[in-house]
């Protein structure tokens, strides 16, 4: 765990400025009625910096309710300044500080609509509700959250209801009583001072002071039960904000029963966001926690296997893979995908889709893949092997590097189709080609990646980072990053294994996502043919020896 800093904290509470504000009107309807009074505190760590205290002349009569109310009459305003007149003065007054007021939506309305008659902007300010507060943390301890029971409850000074600046001090009174409260909550900085109220009284919101220590960096988070069994893995660009998110807007049952049993949470900062993807795959897969949906998942992927080691090949989905000569691609995260993948392959090249072994001397017995229509199958010993070959030979390179021998077929099938109205057998197809086309795409980046050899990039504003044969090997700030992964050794295999997959596709999705920002500083082969936003790399003499330099 790492020592947090104030600018992980964002803000400090103790270093933020607040202007409680409280006005008071001659009705309720912000369009109609008019400001009487404006009452203002500036207060900082604990200390009152300055107050503003005026009343406006609202250039008609006060009614007789509001003057019982406030105490504000008619005669008392008459020769007061206009909201024009104050306007210059109070917004000086205000400046950038942090608005502050109970039910403030109500004072900002009013403000607002004096602004904007007087041709001002509307402040920008940021803005804290005391009653969003109030009801987020005191809601169970007192009867409502009105200003007077709560001063009432909380024991704060009493002072005149209903003249602006008694109630902006009360107002101010009671945000030093909330922050309190918040501060056992883990709120410690002004941001998540004004996430506060939208975690909506959330039922384990006692476990926010789990979160008091993390940082606002990249990295990896794990929810952990009594047991200190990991539950939950995760990554984020902002740690502190991210799992501070399962306690507001996220109320699926999963993350309900989540948070129950989580007793505590650990983190690691990664300073290079990349690690942190990556990370998290490994962690995943050593914990196996029950909470991420893919934590047993890879174990479960298929690959396309075109049997090139048979006398007539075909395309079928396995399981594992074998030393056999075989062609496999992936491993593939779906069965269903890679069902839909081979029955593309199936329909635009004529490769038998019959599983039975054919022997030197096939019979006349059709198969069922012959009795139901489909192309000739060697089983009836009709088609030779010289005249098959070349069969195989499209769908190997179909797989590998020409995919238009796969897709053109499928998209003027899907055409042909569509021309005869038979729509439904015309969305198989695009299914078909869309499941296969994502595939190759796919398998293109995670080649090209692995053939790319050592790979350095730099990652503006994060740092370098090296991949070697498609995997995550060192960043900048982390000089040895491979005791926590697994061992390069067989990584360079021509088949993917299972349990390399994810990392795999999570660095190949990071490089295509950041390839416009990314900076090539090396790499053994060029790499930017499949990944287009790239920067090209043309490794030159010498090339090596410069790098040890850097």
């Amino acid at each position: 765990m790492l020592q947090q800093s104030f600018s992980d904290l964002g803000t400090p509470l103790q270093q933020v400025t607040f202007c409680v504000l409280d006005l008071e009107t001659t009705g309720g309807r912000r369009g109609e009625d008019m400001i009487t009074e404006i009452g203002a505190v500036k207060i900082s760590g604990g200390q009152v910096l300055g107050s503003y205290q005026t009343l406006i002349n609202p250039g008609r009569p006060i009614p007789v309710g509001i003057s019982y109310l406030t105490g504000i009459t008619t005669s008392m305003v008459e020769k007061a300044p206009s909201i024009a007149a104050v306007l210059p003065s109070f917004l000086e007054f205000l400046g950038n500080s942090v608005i502050v007021g109970h039910n403030v939506q109500f004072d900002l309305g009013f403000l607002n609509a004096a602004l904007t008659r007087g041709n001002y902007p509307k402040p920008s300010n940021k803005v804290v509700d005391t009653l969003a507060l109030a009801r987020r943390l005191v809601r169970d301890e007192v009867p409502n959250c009105k200003l007077s029971t709560l001063s009432r409850c909380m024991n704060l000074p009493k002072r005149a209801a209903h003249r602006a600046l008694e109630d902006a001090l009360t107002t101010s009174d009671l945000l030093h009583v909330l922050l309190e409260k918040a501060a056992s909550l883990g709120v410690l900085g002004l941001d998540d001072l004004l996430e506060l109220p939208k975690l909506h009284r959330h039922p384990q919101a006692r476990k926010l002071s789990l979160t008091t220590d993390l940082p606002r960096k990249p990295g990896v988070y794990q929810f952990l039960n009594s047991n200190r069994e990991v539950l939950y893995v995760g990554k984020a660009t902002n740690l502190r904000s991210r799992v501070r998110s399962y306690f507001s807007s996220d109320r699926r049952k999963k993350v309900t029963q989540l948070l129950k049993e989580t007793k505590f949470i650990e983190f690691t900062v990664c300073e290079v966001p990349l690690k942190a993807e990556v990370l998290e795959v490994h962690l995943i897969h050593r914990h196996q926690p029950r909470f991420n949906k893919q934590a047993a998942n890879w174990n479960k992927y298929v690959y396309l296997k075109l049997t090139t080691n048979e006398r007539f090949p075909r395309i079928t989905v396995v399981s594992q893979t074998l030393d056999d000569n075989a062609f496999y691609l992936g491993p593939i995260s779906s069965r269903r995908v890679a069902r839909l993948a081979a029955s593309a392959i199936e329909s635009a090249i004529p490769l038998r889709r019959c599983t039975k072994k054919i022997s030197a001397n096939p019979t006349d017995t059709r198969c069922t893949s012959i009795q139901i229509g489909s192309d000739s199958c060697p089983c009836t010993g009709a088609v030779k092997e010289i005249t098959y070959q070349p069969i195989v030979e499209s769908a190997l390179q179909a797989l590998t590097g020409k995919p238009e021998l796969a897709m053109l077929p499928l998209q003027n099938r899907m055409r042909a189709l569509a021309l005869e109205r038979r729509f439904e057998e015309a969305s198989k197809v695009r299914d078909q080609a869309a499941a296969l086309s994502g595939l190759l795409q796919r398998q293109r980046k995670i080649d090209s990646l692995r053939r790319a050899g050592r790979i350095i990039v730099e990652i503006p504003g994060w740092g370098r980072a090296e991949i070697q044969n498609g995997f995550l090997v060192n960043t900048l700030d982390e000089a040895e990053l491979k005791d926590s992964f697994t061992s390069e050794a067989n990584r360079a295999a021509e088949i993917v294994r299972k349990e390399d997959a994810d990392e795999l596709w999570c660095i190949s999705r990071w490089v295509n996502s950041q390839s416009s920002n990314l900076k090539i500083i090396y790499c053994d082969l060029p790499l930017a043919s499949q990944f287009p936003g790239l920067q090209s790399f043309e490794p030159t003499m010498g090339a090596e020896s410069r790098l040890e330099k850097l």
